[in-house]
């Protein structure tokens, strides 16, 4: 089973239909939207258990669940091939090149659902997995924004650039930046790993390396920070 853990991801696995196990809550525990959540449980026949907090810090192993629990079948991966076959022609996907904090992650995940995103692509080695702490981090946008895992990297975006997206990657010495390309019509935005950045041979599949300016003296954001600013840009770009 899975842990949700708080009420914007508990409530978001509720609108989406997800299959519920049952959901705890803390003993006392007070708030609108967690109210909110209580009431609709008891309409809908949901399974709800009043706990002592302590024993949420428990089950939750230490996640942020403010005075919520909810107890879900495992997230799967999704298809990509799936997803592509059946994507507009302005689809949008994010692919992640190694970044394995799941807190990064996470975030990366709700920026690509806020955005519109297709999909967050991600590889079965050297990246983090769909945990409870990418749930937390995500704040619901695991429940819209599917996660495919494919074997390599390099050959999703081989697959991609096939089915007519083009590809960019993140890179902080590029020459261009999000400002100088156009990121409308099919795009599949590619982050490096936290520490490393692009690998080599990533690099080299991608149509163009683009950076994110900056004025300050450090060059280099946070991966899901940068994946929020580029994202965004994106979206900017296609409503204009």
């Amino acid at each position: 089973m899975e842990r949700l853990a708080g009420p914007h991801a508990v409530s978001a696995a509720l609108d989406a239909g997800r299959s519920i196990d049952r959901i705890l809550v803390a003993r006392g525990a007070k708030g609108t939207q967690l109210q909110e959540i209580i009431d609709r449980c008891r309409k809908d026949h949901i399974p709800l258990r009043f706990e002592p907090r302590e024993q949420l810090d428990r089950v939750s192993e230490g996640a942020a669940h403010q005075g919520i629990l909810a107890m879900v079948a495992q997230k799967s991966y999704a298809s990509l091939e799936e997803l592509v076959d059946g994507s507009p022609p302005d689809a949008l996907i994010v692919v992640s090149d190694g970044i394995t904090d799941p807190h990064n992650l996470g975030a990366v995940v709700r920026s690509a659902c806020a955005t519109g995103a297709v999909c967050v692509v991600v590889a079965e080695r050297r990246s983090a997995g769909l945990t409870d702490v990418v749930s937390k981090a995500a704040a619901g946008g695991l429940e819209y924004t599917p996660v495919a895992r494919v074997k390599n990297i390099n050959r999703a975006l081989d697959q991609l650039k096939k089915q007519g997206f083009w590809v960019y990657g993140l890179d902080e010495r590029a020459e261009q930046t999000i400002y100088d390309v156009d990121l409308t019509g099919r795009a599949a935005l590619v982050f490096g790993s936290e520490g490393e950045g692009l690998h080599r041979l990533t690099a080299s599949k991608c149509d163009a390396l683009v950076r994110i300016p900056t004025a300050g003296q450090i060059s280099s954001l946070n991966v899901s920070v940068a994946a929020g600013v580029v994202l965004f840009e994106a979206l900017r770009q296609r409503r204009t």
